[in-house]
């Protein structure tokens, strides 16, 4: 991983390289089964729904930490307590604390889940984020320690921590007594390697068996050749170009206008991008989630490329001459510079500002940026709500539509637990970000793996790497 990594704990940890790695050495109360998106057993055994806001789950009785000892409800009530309690700071307590008043043990086998208010989500919130923890973990003897478990991990998950050398290198070995399915692979060692071309003479010489985020140029090329194997599967991620329709920028600006929004779509050559610079399983997208996930209905409007069309609306929107435009891109800079010169091939004199992801994110909060070219994973969740609450309610700066109404739309699909219900509201709300055209999106992305020829790597469909499903030819 070029990555370094520094915390095991994925309660405290965000990005890719932690979620594969919590994936080896963690488990959590259910898991989302990457073909159906369905809800399957996992710590737990089962739930029962009281009523709207009373969650009973039944525990399995034969799970155990990585120091030998009984996984039981007091660890399970502790977890999600203590998360979401704003003193852990973690960073899954944005999660938890949207939904769970409280965790309140009823047996050794039960835990009652008291919520603030209807939420549907909970299971696939306890699916994708809530990682277990042994009973006073993080505050033992009422000291807190936030970091008890980023080097010392002690989960249930297939594999345990051998040992743990931060930012150079992590050893895994599986864990007898996890009570699924035994990974097939006994060991698996994860080294930090910043440079690509070093990954990539590793892999030659056998000194590597995987490598993921490899550019598709090298993975093509290397895949080619007898010393390894190109692998390419769907990604969740997508990328688009947010507007800023609301105005923050510029009251009067010409992002305002619906028809400048609509011609900003159809100047964009989403085909081609998808194609030749991100290439792989990535495909052009026109609506504001990924087309796997539920709820995105891929009859909401479309905008096909079309310059000379974009030129007409920008007429009739009174810029027959452009105007300029300041884009703001933190990554995938080919990409970025496409979409700065198809929106000046239609007159458009763009300012591609290139930056850090955390400048971006601080002027975006400022609300200093007319338009960006952003990209969203949705945590490998194939549900709409991963990505409309963190772009479209209210409370995030992410959201430039300026539509009230919207924010309201997609947050009355997280207060119902009718999924057809549900999967209505999110159609009505895609439909019309759509319309609007307060989006352009993109293109899918794409994972490129290069692996050992030796080595069979299974691949999923929401993108997410699961090492512990590899085994060896």
């Amino acid at each position: 991983m070029a990555e370094e990594i520094l915390n095991l704990d994925y309660n405290y940890t965000t990005k890719r390289e932690y979620i594969i790695l919590a994936q080896l050495t963690d488990t959590t109360l259910f898991e989302l089964d990457p073909e159906t998106q369905k809800i399957k057993p996992a710590v737990a055994t089962g739930y029962d729904w009281i009523d709207d806001t009373t969650l009973d789950i039944t525990l399995r009785d034969d799970v155990k930490f990585h120091d030998g000892s009984k996984l039981t409800a007091d660890d399970v009530a502790y977890t999600y307590n203590w998360i979401a309690n704003a003193d852990s700071e973690s960073n899954a307590t944005g999660v938890v604390d949207r939904w769970l008043d409280k965790a309140e043990v009823t047996s050794s086998t039960t835990v009652r889940f008291h919520l603030k208010s209807v939420y549907p989500l909970v299971l696939r919130d306890m699916a994708n984020r809530i990682m277990l923890r042994k009973a006073g973990a993080y505050n033992a003897n009422g000291e807190i320690n936030r970091d008890a478990m980023a080097s010392n991990l002690i989960s249930t998950g297939p594999y345990k921590v051998a040992s743990f050398e931060p930012g150079t290198e992590l050893v895994l070995e599986r864990f007898d007594d996890y009570f699924g399915d035994k990974p097939e692979i006994g060991k698996i060692i994860v080294r930090n390697i910043p440079d690509i071309g070093t990954q990539q003479a590793e892999l030659m010489s056998g000194g590597l068996d995987w490598m993921f985020k490899v550019p598709l140029d090298l993975a093509e090329s290397l895949g080619a050749t007898p010393m390894a194997a190109h692998s390419s599967g769907a990604d969740l991620r997508v990328g688009f170009l947010v507007l800023d329709a609301g105005g923050y920028t510029d009251p009067d600006g010409p992002l305002t206008n619906v028809l400048v929004r609509r011609a900003i779509n159809h100047a964009l050559n989403t085909e081609e991008m998808a194609e030749y610079l991100i290439g792989g399983s990535a495909e052009a997208i026109h609506t504001a989630c990924h087309p796997a996930q539920f709820g995105c209905d891929q009859s909401s409007t479309a905008y096909p490329y079309d310059p000379e069309k974009a030129k007409e609306l920008l007429v009739e929107a009174g810029y027959p001459d452009g105007f300029p435009l300041e884009i703001w891109a933190y990554r995938d800079k080919a990409a970025s510079e496409s979409i700065a010169a198809d929106l000046t091939a239609v007159g458009i004199d763009v300012d591609l500002r290139y930056v850090k992801l955390g400048s971006l994110n601080q002027a975006r909060a400022a609300r200093e940026i007319p338009a960006y070219f952003g990209t969203w994973g949705s945590g490998g969740t194939a549900d709409t709500a991963a990505i409309a609450r963190i772009h479209f309610a209210d409370e995030s700066d992410r959201n430039m539509s300026g539509d009230d109404a919207l924010a309201q739309l997609v947050l009355s699909a997280e207060q119902t637990t009718d999924q057809a219900a549900r999967k209505e509201i999110y159609s009505e709300a895609i439909g019309k970000i759509a319309d609007e055209a307060y989006w352009a999106p993109l293109f899918s992305y794409s994972a490129n793996y290069l692996l050992s020829p030796e080595l069979n790597f299974p691949l999923d469909p929401d993108g997410l790497p699961r090492l512990q499903n590899s085994s060896w030819k």
